[in-house]
């Protein structure tokens, strides 16, 4: 019997849920698991290498640096909450998944989401600060000041999202207890529910805006000042430089807050085929955390210079 078939029965504080994976391709979910799983593989090793050479490498143990290595850190939490499940479904069939588990899993994954958002705005913050009131950078961007920075992020965002999983908490009667999903999303989940749900779905609303909408408010002008103040170089090449050191943080933004949008809001107000909404919003989690270490790899001449280094190294050993 098909996953989505659906009975008239209702069911009163379940234990377990479905996860089908991406509906509409369960016949080819286990090849789509072997991409999924090279995108997991790069991001691992990626941001693992990345938070090694930042640690080892006390030139890079400066702001932007040390704000990069806690977005590696982010991004292997990220995989680690969504792979595991998600590829023992497209493998082995591996379909249920403790209720309990399933809104611990949507906690981690939203709340991951959120710290990253939040570590993006204390990065543009941070170029805001180098590039527009240089002098002042190292007596504000204290080793104490950083730590508060990321503790703050961390708060922010584990008291609003904790609160998803306690909304959730108090439905007990579900339609059903299969989710059109890979992993559990807090949309997908209140969808099951065949109580009132207008909190769920107006919190919801609120924590987004709370994180996404304001943190891309700020990220948005903080580099309106900075395209000003670069503007006013009155040397080309000193316009280039400050520009250039921006370049791969924009591209992350770009990537981070387009995918994360269109997820969002296809979710609540799209009309999309099921399949390319889950296919591309599984996308928008895993892919970002295996391209963060490439761009700034490769814009960064420090991490670049190391990265050759230990290549060199192993191919001595050789």
């Amino acid at each position: 019997m098909s996953l989505m078939g659906s009975t008239n029965m209702s069911y009163l504080n379940p234990k377990t849920v479905i996860l089908i994976g991406i509906p509409g391709l369960e016949h080819v979910q286990f090849w789509i698991g072997f991409p999924f799983f090279s995108v997991c593989l790069v991001a691992l090793l990626g941001n693992v290498i990345l938070i090694i050479i930042i640690a080892t490498e006390c030139s890079l143990h400066q702001p932007m640096y040390i704000f990069l290595a806690v977005l590696a850190a982010t991004d292997l939490g990220l995989c680690a909450a969504i792979a595991p499940k998600m590829l023992a479904i497209f493998w082995f069939g591996s379909h249920s998944m403790a209720f309990e588990a399933c809104l611990t899993q949507l906690f981690f994954i939203h709340a991951l989401q959120g710290m990253e958002s939040g570590i993006l705005l204390a990065m543009a913050f941070d170029r805001y600060s180098a590039i527009c009131d240089p002098l002042r950078h190292a007596s504000i961007f204290t080793p104490l000041f950083l730590v508060q920075m990321v503790l703050m992020v961390a708060i922010r965002t584990t008291v609003l999202v904790g609160i998803l999983p306690i909304l959730l908490k108090r439905l007990h009667i579900f339609q059903s207890v299969v989710i059109a999903h890979s992993y559990c999303e807090h949309m997908a989940v209140v969808k099951l529910a065949a109580e009132d749900v207008h909190i769920n779905k107006s919190y919801g609303l609120f924590v987004a805006f709370a994180i996404l909408g304001v943190d891309l408010i700020f990220v948005f002008i903080s580099y309106i000042l900075i395209f000003r103040a670069v503007s006013h170089l009155p040397q080309k090449e000193a316009r280039f430089k400050a520009f250039n050191t921006c370049t791969s943080h924009i591209v992350i933004f770009l990537e981070f807050y387009i995918l994360a949008f269109f997820s969002f809001f296809s979710h609540r107000f799209g009309h999309v085929s099921p399949y390319t909404h889950i296919f591309l919003s599984t996308i928008y989690l895993l892919v970002p955390p295996a391209l963060n270490p490439i761009v700034y790899g490769v814009k960064t001449t420090e991490i670049r210079r190391r990265v050759s280094q230990i290549c060199i190294m192993e191919d001595d050993s050789w």
